[in-house]
């Protein structure tokens, strides 16, 4: 009899633990190339158009989609696909901005909240719950309406609305970092309040700050599209996802595409930045793990 050992053809090999992380899935890549897309056109803008976004056909109207006319025209006889290029760029640096405004303000409280305690945190725990109550999507209609103000006072007041929920999940990280050793030895260091958040804290909570501040791009983008939809904090004629929405239903039996090339543009765009935001919070908690 062989001593020589058989493999049993039965055998499947399991794949290792780092062998799982480092598969990224089509969805993931999908999304990721939606972004970029989206990240070209808003960057390019007119210039990667294949027409001019702003030129009017009266006599052609809106047509459907043709070899000239990828996606057809919209009721002033504008090429559709190259005011959704030209759009993308008032579609997304609001949301852009708004993110970046939240995660500033909110983290920044949050950590402080989390960190000082006492009165430091009932103060802006109070203040978060009692914004949070509100209605927010109600509450930037009301304001921006009454206002009348144009895209600045519109990406204001979702900043102040969004914060709440970036300074609770920060808080609440920052909590867990503060029973650690390392936070105590800092303080017995006599390190100040601002080193020990952002030299400290802040690269120990990096994936949940992550992770929130795309998903206050991506709400910013469905709530920034809901109000140039109803006509607010964008003009009249803008290349605007929202707004080219609300501008075109009318003429969805000529032409589908003039308002369902915007709708899905900000369903892709939403859906993706959510994707990519998972998948980055999951990353980077890997590597603060293996660290």
């Amino acid at each position: 009899m062989s001593d020589t050992p058989t493999i049993d053809p039965t055998f499947i090999a399991i794949p290792t633990r780092r062998s799982r992380r480092r598969r990224i899935s089509p969805l993931l890549i999908a999304c990721s190339g939606v972004l970029l897309f989206v990240a070209v056109c808003a960057v390019a803008g007119s210039a990667v158009a294949p027409h001019d976004p702003g030129a009017q056909d009266l006599a052609l109207g809106p047509a459907p989609a043709s070899a000239d006319h990828w996606l057809g025209t919209d009721g002033l006889g504008r090429d559709v696909f190259s005011r959704l290029i030209a759009g993308t760029r008032n579609a997304v640096v609001g949301p852009l901005l708004v993110a970046i405004g939240t995660v500033l303000i909110g983290t920044t409280l949050g950590m402080l909240a989390g960190l000082r305690g006492g009165r430091v945190d009932s103060l802006i725990c109070r203040f978060a719950d009692l914004v949070y109550a509100l209605p927010a999507l109600l509450m930037v209609v009301v304001i921006v309406g009454m206002v009348g103000g144009g895209s600045l006072i519109a990406w204001a007041v979702f900043i102040f609305f969004s914060i709440p929920t970036e300074i609770r999940l920060t808080r609440s990280a920052t909590l867990r970092q503060s029973k650690l050793a390392y936070l105590d030895a800092a303080r017995t260091l006599g390190l100040s309040t601002p080193r020990i958040l952002f030299r400290h804290v802040l690269p120990n909570i990096l994936p949940t700050v992550v992770a929130t501040g795309m998903l206050d791009f991506v709400g910013a983008l469905v709530g920034l599209s809901s109000l140039a939809f109803l006509g607010l904090g964008v003009a009249p004629g803008t290349a605007d996802w929202g707004l080219m929405l609300a501008e075109e239903r009318s003429i969805m039996d000529l032409n589908v595409w003039a308002a369902l090339g915007p709708a899905l543009m900000i369903i892709l765009t939403a859906v993706s930045g959510t994707v990519v935001g998972d998948w980055l919070y999951d990353r980077l908690s890997q590597d603060r793990g293996r660290a």
